[in-house]
Order: structure tokens, then C-alpha cells, then sequence
């Protein structure tokens, strides 16, 4: 979509909840595509660092704002009922969605969230059995095809759904982009226990935003050494794509040579660094690996 945008193919994106500014691969890349955007909608909670560069946002609700179900990774289906009304003109995101719909002339008369549940369960078999009856309690895992069922605990339990299983040979690819003289450092980048994902929701919370209140680079002490930084001290990060400056923690977490960051911070932004090739078979950006250059900063 970004790539659509950048050559003019994608003329409006509407991103609900994702906040690409600071999650996508190669940020500067990113904030031109949607710069050049004829329509850019953000429906969020926050204003995120994309809602910043929407023509229109649409203020979403949080889950203490909305009744509705959350369909986990366990495949446990569990509901969660209203604590507050929406603050402010806020309202839950099937609720936008269906006036966005309706004034686009596809009619959508949903009268809840229930009823949007109701309309999936005889749609989509693995949830025919779930019902917000049903859903009381802890709730139930799909496969639940019918309201006797007791909802599926082990997906694949005594046997696997196919055979033993299905393996494949995998040849080794090196990476889009590997260490060179310029560029030493190979960097990867990932999550910190206190914060999730772009940091919308955890960084607005005062003690969470104390265990973590900046992105840190975690570089071995050798390396640190060589540099000649410290504990604490600031560091400019480059790849080929941009650079940030951030502060270094010292760790044999990392390898010699290896440099890593949490990508949940706007301000020292890892993904300003990451390098947005493309896995040939999976078409998953290379978050995890480019090759970076580290210098003390001034």
C-alpha cells in the first residue's frame, strides 16, 4: 500500500489502530508515501504520530468504551462489556465504520456489537457455536461449530490436523543488506517487557512510562569500549536509510558487533533505521537485521 501510494497507483489509505510512523520499516520512505496520500484517515485512540498527517481522524474508543469480544492467540474468544461511556465524541469503531459505510451507500443496520457477532457466527463455521451467552465466563476457543460444542482446548491434540506434520529443506539466504567496512554493526530491533508495539497505549501511562521513559541502544561492552562510550552516554546510529541518536545501555545481551533497540519510541525511532527489503517468500520486511554504523555523538 505504501509502495502504491509512493508511485501514485493508491490514492487514499484509511488505517484503523496501526501506527505506521513509527512500526513500518525505512520511517522517511513511509512519511513521504503518506504525504503524497490524496486522503489519509486515521481511525486511533490517540493522536499517533500518523493521526499527526491524516486529513481526518476519527476518534476510536478504547476497550473500556465498548462492548464486544477479543479473539486471542489461543483462539480463546472472551467479551468484554462497556466500564465507561466514550469520552468525548469518540465512538467504537463499528460504530464509524458503519456511518463511513452507510454514507458510502453500502447500508449497514447493526444495532451492536452482538449483532455483528451474531452475523459471524453463521458465517464463519469455526465460530457457529459462539454466542455472548456462551461467552460468560472464560469464554470459548474455536473450532466451535455449533452451540452444543464445548469450543476446541488443543487445536491439535492426539493428532496433528495433517499427519506428522508437513517439513520442508530450507536453504540458507543471507539478508538484503549485510555488515561492511562503512557499515559494522549489524542492528536488530524488538520489544521491551514494559511497552507494547508502538507505544500508543503504554507510554501515556505514567508507571510503565517510568520503567522505560526513552529508546535505548544495547551495544557489548567491548564495543562500547572501542568507541569509547559509556553508560548512559549518547550515540549517533546510521544506516543507509537515516540515523537517530539515542543513549547506550552496556550489555553482553548482544554479541560483539551486534547493536540492539526496542522500536517503541517516536523519538529515537529504530524503525528510521530498519531496511524495508522484503523476505522473497514470506514479504515480511527485514525488522531484524541491517547493517548500522555507531559513532559517539557530539
Amino acid at each position: 500500500m505504501l509502495s502504491g501510494l509512493s508511485e501514485g497507483k493508491v490514492k487514499a489509505l484509511y488505517a484503523v489502530g496501526e501506527n505506521p510512523m513509527v512500526s513500518d520499516p525505512d520511517v522517511g520512505h513511509v512519511e513521504k508515501a503518506l504525504k503524497k496520500a490524496e486522503l489519509l484517515v486515521v481511525q486511533d485512540i490517540f493522536l499517533t504520530p500518523t493521526a499527526e498527517l491524516a486529513h481526518v481522524v476519527l476518534p476510536g474508543t478504547s476497550f473500556a468504551e465498548k462492548d464486544g469480544t477479543f479473539t486471542n492467540t489461543e483462539r480463546r474468544v472472551q467479551l468484554v462489556r462497556k466500564a465507561i461511556e466514550p469520552i468525548g465524541e469518540a465512538k467504537a469503531d463499528w460504530e464509524i465504520i458503519q456511518e463511513v459505510s452507510n454514507r458510502f451507500g453500502y447500508e449497514m443496520n447493526y444495532d451492536s456489537a452482538e449483532d455483528i457477532m451474531k452475523e459471524i457466527s453463521t458465517l464463519t463455521p469455526s465460530y457457529g457455536g459462539i454466542t455472548y451467552e456462551r461467552l460468560e465466563g472464560d469464554g470459548l476457543a474455536w473450532p466451535c461449530p455449533d452451540k452444543d460444542h464445548p469450543g476446541t482446548k488443543f487445536l491439535h491434540k492426539d493428532k496433528f490436523a495433517r499427519g506428522l506434520g508437513l517439513f520442508h529443506a530450507i536453504e540458507y539466504q543471507p539478508p538484503a543488506e549485510v555488515v561492511d567496512d562503512e557499515y559494522p554493526f549489524w542492528l536488530s530491533t524488538g520489544r521491551v517487557h514494559v511497552h507494547y508495539h508502538t507505544g500508543t497505549m503504554t507510554r501515556v501511562s505514567p508507571s510503565l512510562h517510568a520503567e522505560m521513559p526513552e529508546g535505548i541502544l544495547e551495544i557489548h561492552p567491548e564495543d562500547a569500549q572501542r568507541l569509547g562510550v559509556g553508560e548512559g552516554e549518547k550515540v549517533k546510529v546510521a544506516s543507509r536509510r537515516g540515523e537517530i541518536v539515542a543513549k547506550v545501555t552496556l550489555t553482553d545481551r548482544v554479541d560483539v558487533g551486534v547493536v540492539f533497540m526496542p522500536f517503541h519510541f517516536s523519538e529515537t525511532c529504530a524503525n528510521v533505521l530498519t531496511n524495508p527489503a522484503h523476505d522473497p517468500t514470506a514479504k515480511i520486511p527485514e525488522y531484524k537485521v541491517c547493517a548500522v554504523k555507531v559513532e559517539k555523538a557530539a
